[in-house]
């Protein structure tokens, strides 16, 4: 299976995806290593990782640069691998809490005591995107593994360079090896994988997520899913300008808009909309594009030649139904073979307008002003969509008692796309966007364990609802 370099355009890599009957194969083996992976408990599973961290840190450069070569882009890139060994500290130490021992309990009835346990799931499925091939093929891998789970990844066939790199650190840690596992593949691997693990995660596109949501059905396991999103943010009268544009532009752009909680709505208040749109427009143009070389800019390539045609087709259709273009372009522009689209700010926009209700995942600003905040707290809402957003206004009082109105799982306030970065506050997707429980916060760890009770009858005598 060729994969295309998002910078030429030419098709310079294959992957070789395994067969069915080789992927039952490693499933079973892996099935067989996790028993002793959970048996050896909290503490070696911990030093495991620290010592795969290492392992990570020691390919480091080789890593960044199958990624950059995935993606086309470089600044982001070495955040997502800088972010891999604070993301291994971080819930190894959450993991450890969990594996307390806990005192057994006497239940309502005073002869009946309770002893809780917490039993992992056998072997996790993870499914994850190309946007941030790494960062989202590990946000679900890592607790799973604390958890004492055993982890076959399949991350997207858009971006698989860096799977040779990364397994090749797993290999240096024969502790992890047996128990974690990244796959090359496309569709048929990824649907292979929700009929042979115990439970899946998946990351990705609403379409995508509803496929693997039958599959799990079908045979019966659990499913996480986190999916598209189509974020707004609503910025008040009171509001400091400055600050809004400047979150809202780096909430919109970054990683060119190819992030499901990127900023892709945004409703000013009508006596602020004039020079909200000015400014915002002025900070836009102040943005180069990552071309011709990664440094030159900071907005990389399209990754997905799929997601060039999406892009298109909203800016053609916001276009032709009254859409006014204030910054960027009317299209993604093709170079050297790999496709840009330049922050675009669009006025004049109505909800009729697909940039405002399908998700465009690249970097676009549809802007829309309001008179009245229910007016735009309606708007807001008025989504199948229901991932996180933003609001701004004068106070933290103000801006809370409109987020406290918004459907969607996390609002940032004064701010945008905090999820991003702070990975402390725990959420669900609302709506269209997921399902399952918080993949953040401390309870994460939760979903990949199954609570066992042991229900001890203290008594010597005969239950009083025995038989006599």
């Amino acid at each position: 299976m060729k994969v295309r370099n998002p910078r030429t355009g030419l098709y310079d890599y294959e992957i070789e995806p395994l067969s069915a009957e080789a992927l039952v194969e490693k499933a079973n083996q892996m099935r067989n290593a996790q028993k002793e992976w959970f048996k050896a408990g909290i503490d070696f599973r911990i030093s495991t990782l620290q010592k795969w961290k290492n392992e990570v840190n020691n390919l480091k450069n080789e890593l960044i640069e199958a990624l950059c070569i995935d993606t086309g882009r470089k600044w982001e890139t070495v955040l997502e691998v800088d972010l891999v060994a604070s993301s291994i500290d971080r819930w190894c130490a959450i993991s450890k809490d969990f594996f307390a021992e806990s005192p057994r309990k006497t239940s309502s009835i005073p002869f009946l005591d309770i002893e809780q346990a917490l039993v992992p799931y056998s072997l996790v499925g993870v499914i994850s995107p190309w946007n941030f091939p790494l960062l989202l093929s590990l946000i679900d891998t890592i607790p799973a593994l604390l958890a004492g789970s055993a982890v076959l990844v399949k991350p997207s066939e858009v971006a698989p360079r860096f799977i040779k790199v990364l397994q090749q650190s797993i290999n240096e840690v024969p502790e992890l090896s047996g128990i974690l596992n990244y796959l090359e593949g496309a569709a048929e691997t990824g649907a292979k994988l929700c009929e042979i693990t115990d439970l899946i995660c998946f990351t990705g596109s609403t379409t995508t997520g509803r496929k693997v949501y039958q599959a799990a059905c079908d045979n019966f396991i659990p499913v996480f899913l986190e999916l598209g999103g189509k974020d707004a943010v609503i910025v008040t009268q009171t509001a400091d300008i400055d600050r809004a544009t400047s979150a809202v532009l780096w909430g919109s752009v970054a990683n060119a808009g190819q992030s499901c909680l990127s900023i892709e709505r945004v409703y000013v208040h009508q006596s602020i909309f004039l020079p909200f749109v000015s400014k915002l427009v002025g900070k836009a143009n102040q943005l180069n594009l990552a071309f011709p070389e990664r440094d030159s800019g900071q907005i990389g390539p399209i990754i997905s030649d799929k997601q060039v045609a999406i892009i298109n087709d909203h800016l053609q259709d916001a276009i032709e139904k009254g859409a006014s273009l204030k910054a960027g372009s009317s299209f993604c522009e093709e170079m050297k073979g790999g496709f840009y689209c330049r922050p675009t700010v669009l006025t004049n926009i109505t909800h009729e307008m697909k940039v405002m209700s399908e998700e465009t995942f690249g970097p676009i600003m549809p802007i829309m002003p309001f008179k009245e905040i229910q007016e735009a707290i309606n708007l807001a809402n008025d989504s199948k969509y229901g991932l996180s957003g933003a609001v701004f206004a004068g106070t933290e009082e103000e801006a809370l008692s409109i987020a406290k109105q918004l459907k969607c799982g996390a609002i940032s306030i004064n701010d945008a796309a905090l999820t991003a970065v702070m990975h402390e506050g725990e959420k669900n997707s609302f709506k269209l966007s997921g399902i399952g429980g918080t993949r953040m916060g401390p309870s994460a760890i939760k979903r990949f364990m199954k609570q066992k009770a042991y229900l001890i009858n203290t008594s010597q005598v005969k239950d009083p609802w025995w038989f006599s």
